[in-house]
């Protein structure tokens, strides 16, 4: 599992591969705690991401409410048809946009 960030142009870019599951809960807490001052909008890419649990949904809806909740805030890209209909049965395409 890898867990990169970085900001271009107020846009804080996350992308994860391999597990995203509460083993990356400290690294990701402290990631969004350290950028999230200028930060407007969050890109998550899923797209090496293969497996995510109920702490990863948790993780996500904590960046969506440090950004003001705002469904286009927080756009997850990329993710596999796998990790895709787990976002889709926890309603997360209504909370998040899914691209």
């Amino acid at each position: 599992m890898s867990f990169e960030t970085k900001i271009e142009s107020g846009i804080l870019h996350i992308k994860i591969s391999g597990r995203f599951d509460f083993s990356l809960h400290k690294e990701f807490r402290e990631a969004s705690n350290q950028f999230m001052q200028d930060i407007k909008k969050i890109e998550v890419d899923l797209s090496t991401t293969n497996y995510l649990d109920s702490s990863a949904l948790g993780m996500l809806l904590i960046l969506r409410d440090k950004v003001a909740g705002s469904k286009d805030a927080v756009v997850i890209k990329g993710a596999t048809a796998d990790v895709k209909k787990i976002l889709q049965i926890a309603n997360f395409d209504k909370l998040f946009t899914l691209a």
